[in-house]
């Protein structure tokens, strides 16, 4: 299977993580119970995976990914890999819901020097690739993740106890990462970011000051992180990045427009594509596009894996035509608003939903960009 990027311009894009199947949540519970082993899982994990692949090119998508079928969450499976990293339970701040018990995240201590003694993703986007017509794509767990909750607290002072030296070795390991999946033929890599989002958000930033940091400074550090991080991708590479403000259980944490990110992270970040939610009141208006840099693509995350309610296609069309005053309408896209499980429960919607939302981006994408 070739994984060369398609001559016309992807404009119907998929954040990444896709409803488990049934089956494949009973095989979790099974390998959690110790009824089978990791060799069972994985044959599996391949079916789903497989299934997933086929389902979404029967939809038309140009773009497939996993669903993020090997993954407890969008993060963690990742930073699990890595050498002196601790998990624990908690620290995070909880998703709104009113629902109990509120969904917490898992929070990330550097007890020694990180590492990554291998690839972490290659074997997964190999399996893709092996499997797929269409362009695959690979989710990478954004760096920042590693330090935002707690900062400098969460770094251990006798591993490092200079933090710029702690950052060095968090972009080394992406970078060796991003050439990995190069080297392996992936054209098309996705940085998840929830955590920029987190600088919009009052109660969020106020958790920064309590670590003893300025939110505007951390943020700044963040974006020369991220580019670090990327620094030495190759040309053929598309690098995009997702910012969203959290998506578990169809919950979630932060709030506020891009406007107190436009002149930061859209400005700054040597990115090529910007994957951004925008599916209500919280995202607000398109003006903070007005900061983008020409020639950077961006996808509209117009319709919402929150609910199931569909959107109504003339509605997406007006909506990217208002897009279209600032952005070139050649350099948009349309997708979903962010993962449909960025936890492995998934949000609270059906399957059928989830197909019937994919189409109708397919489907709007199609319609819109024939008519431009």
């Amino acid at each position: 299977m070739t994984n060369a990027l398609p001559t016309d311009p992807i404009r119907a894009d998929t954040v990444g993580s896709l409803l488990r199947p049934d089956y494949l949540h009973a095989a979790r519970r099974r390998f959690e119970s110790g009824e089978i082993d990791a060799a069972a899982l994985h044959e599996i994990e391949d079916r789903a995976i497989a299934d997933v692949i086929a389902y979404q090119q029967d939809l038309g998508l140009p773009v497939v990914t996993d669903g993020e079928f090997r993954r407890e969450n969008w993060w963690i499976d990742f930073v699990r890999r890595l050498e002196g990293v601790e998990i624990v339970a908690g620290g995070g701040t909880a998703f709104a819901t009113n629902e109990a018990p509120r969904y917490v995240p898992k929070s990330v201590r550097i007890a020694g020097r990180i590492n990554a003694a291998e690839p972490i993703l290659v074997d997964d986007f190999r399996f893709v690739q092996k499997h797929a017509n269409a362009l695959a794509k690979i989710a990478v767990p954004s760096p920042t993740r590693l330090h935002f909750h707690g900062g400098r607290k969460s770094v251990s002072t006798e591993a490092y106890p200079d933090i710029e030296a702690f950052f060095g070795d968090v972009a080394a390991i992406y970078r060796r990462e991003i050439a990995a999946l190069e080297a392996a033929g992936c054209r098309y890599i996705q940085i998840d970011d929830p955590l920029l989002s987190y600088f919009l958000d009052p109660n969020l930033r106020a958790e920064v000051v309590a670590d003893g940091d300025d939110p505007d400074a951390r943020l700044r550090r963040y974006i020369r992180l991220i580019n670090d991080c990327i620094s030495e991708r190759s040309s053929a590479t598309t690098i995009g990045i997702h910012i969203c403000r959290g998506n578990a259980r169809s919950t979630w944490l932060a709030q506020g427009t891009y406007e107190g990110l436009a002149d930061t992270c859209f400005a700054l970040l040597n990115v090529d594509r910007f994957l951004l939610e925008y599916d209500d009141e919280r995202s607000g208006s398109f003006a903070p596009l007005r900061f983008m840099p020409k020639g950077r693509q961006v996808v509209l995350g117009l319709v919402t894996t929150k609910h199931p309610q569909l959107e109504d296609k003339d509605v997406l069309k007006r909506r990217l035509d208002e897009a279209a005053k600032l952005i070139d309408p050649s350099h948009l896209a349309l997708s979903p608003q962010c993962g449909f499980a960025s936890v492995v429960e998934g949000n609270l919607i059906t399957e059928a939903d989830q197909r019937a939302k994919l189409a109708l981006v397919v489907q709007t994408a199609r319609e819109y960009w024939r008519a431009v």
